[in-house]
């Protein structure tokens, strides 16, 4: 038998304080605001439940000025309370606007996105003295796992254990087909219906099928993917919350997906291929019987998050 439970990320502190240490506290000409652009994930794909994930084009922008009349609250006050702890920086007050189209509480990684954009901000806006793996281990102890944070943070697709990664570049013809329901999934949620145990048999078949799914991404292989999403840990039991999960994915890979899978916590679901996206998608949105879902078609984001505006400074 083997126990589930959530990965939390751990980083070392030590190196992040000393680098910062080496930075002064404040330049003659601060910058006074930033503009990042994080890119949605889409994480598990099927078996690989916390460990896989793929960056996709669809981006949130989060700009951060200094200067702000009431504190920030919830995700964006977390990740603040946190880059200011472990770099030692004096913390300032700063306002944070979000653009963009990442939806929240589908199984996409929005709340890493506004993490993200965060941390990233604050670090370029204090001299840039953490390195992006800091940002990503800052950010998947956030989360408390990092499947969606370490592709957003370095794009592409990610294979990650612990505070360890591997990471390898997606072909831009692999299309990702989205079914985006209107129906929302708080990640706690969908955590607490999952059994603290299976059985070997399916952890053997899950093991399997998350080593078929790495091969092919790191190969360029992605007909090898066909038949590898197949999973025992979380969505049998998280379809409870999508009624409809089982007859999207048979009905993608009726119209010829490589496979389909619950994004994340969902409600996305997710299907890749190689061609004939539209009709993917057609046949995802009829099996779904939903007049309020809508579907998506996109691809890899290889960078990750990146800043997309020239910072401002006094002079």
């Amino acid at each position: 038998m083997r126990t589930l439970a959530p990965k939390r990320s751990t980083h070392p502190s030590a190196i992040v304080q000393s680098r910062c240490a080496s930075v002064p506290s404040a330049s003659k000409s601060p910058m006074q605001q930033v503009t990042v652009r994080v890119p949605a994930s889409t994480s598990n794909l099927g078996p690989g439940f916390d460990c896989l994930g793929v960056a996709l084009r669809i981006h949130n922008d989060v700009t951060v000025t200094r200067g702000a009349k009431s504190r920030p609250q919830g995700v964006t006050e977390e990740a603040a309370d946190l880059f200011f702890h472990h770099t030692r920086r004096a913390p300032f007050s700063f306002s944070v606007s979000i653009t963009g189209n990442v939806p929240p509480s589908r199984g996409l990684g929005s709340s890493v996105t506004v993490r993200l954009g965060v941390l990233h901000a604050l670090n370029a806006l204090t001299g840039n003295c953490v390195d992006r793996l800091s940002i990503f281990q800052l950010c998947a102890e956030l989360e408390g796992h990092p499947d969606n944070a370490a592709p957003a943070v370095f794009g592409g697709f990610t294979v990650v254990q612990g505070s360890a990664f591997q990471r390898f570049e997606v072909s831009q013809r692999l299309h990702f087909v989205l079914l985006i329901p209107e129906l929302e999934i708080k990640t706690s949620r969908a955590r607490e219906i999952l059994p603290s145990r299976i059985s070997r048999a399916a952890a053997v078949d899950n093991c399997a099928n998350a080593c078929v799914i790495t091969a092919a991404f790191a190969s360029g292989n992605y007909r090898n993917l066909r038949g590898a999403f197949a999973d025992h840990l979380h969505q049998p039991y998280r379809k409870k919350l999508i009624p409809f999960l089982p007859r999207v994915i048979a009905a993608a890979e009726k119209a010829s997906a490589l496979g389909a899978f619950l994004s994340g916590s969902g409600s996305t679901i997710t299907a890749l291929t190689l061609h004939s996206p539209k009709k993917i998608a057609a046949a995802m949105l009829r099996a779904a019987e939903s007049t309020s879902a809508h579907t998506l078609i996109t691809r890899a984001d290889n960078r990750g998050a990146r800043l997309v505006r020239s910072p401002i400074a006094d002079h």
